[in-house]
């Protein structure tokens, strides 16, 4: 068996048998490659994809021979229809709309789940690079308008934001600085009072 994603036979093993204890006490698969990555110091994500990278080597002799006796396997993935994936990137760009990112929403919409929240995300980076028009058009869709007009909503929010800002500093400014004069003056007062008191 060549390695992959530079497992050893060994650590491959070493994770079937990990995989098949934790499912045994009832632990679910994202649980098993938290406390497997955590052990092995290597990182979650590299655990799931080898594990169903090793699932899918089967038709390599020492796979089979590592997975024998166990009832692992990989499920076939059943791909996206075309309403399924709109729904997703509609799901996806309504919480980036709201300041959420990409792996923060994919994550919300998995409900934990690392299988599905891989394919989620992979599902949009795959529209998002090969048909960006998709995206503009859902975006447009929802009422979130394009990424640039986005952009530049946000740009001249910020504008309207900080003019405000600077206003209110500035008058704000006025007001300290006719204070400190009127106290300046007041403060003279008092002084000549008291020096014509002692006198």
């Amino acid at each position: 068996m060549n390695k992959i994603n530079g497992y050893t036979k060994e650590e491959a093993e070493s994770l079937v048998k990990y995989v098949c204890d934790g499912r045994g006490k009832g632990k679910t698969l994202t649980k098993i490659f938290e406390e497997y990555a955590a052990r092995s110091g290597r990182a979650k994500g590299s655990v799931r994809n080898y594990y169903y990278a090793l699932l899918r080597s089967t038709d390599d002799a020492q796979v089979r021979a590592i997975l024998a006796g166990t009832d692992l396997k990989a499920e076939d993935v059943r791909p996206f229809t075309e309403e399924e994936t709109d729904k997703i990137l509609r799901a996806i760009l309504e919480q980036k709309s709201k300041g959420v990112s990409v792996r923060k929403a994919v994550l919300n919409l998995s409900q934990g789940d690392d299988k599905l929240m891989l394919r989620y995300q992979n599902k949009y980076r795959n529209v998002l690079n090969k048909q960006p028009e998709r995206i503009e058009r859902i975006m447009r869709e929802c009422g979130y308008g394009a990424p640039d007009e986005n952009r530049k909503a946000i740009e001249d929010r910020i504008n309207v934001l900080y003019d405000e800002l600077a206003s209110s500093l500035k008058d704000e400014n006025k007001r300290l600085t006719a204070l400190v004069k009127k106290l300046t003056d007041e403060n003279f007062l008092l002084k000549l009072q008291v020096k014509n008191l002692q006198s």
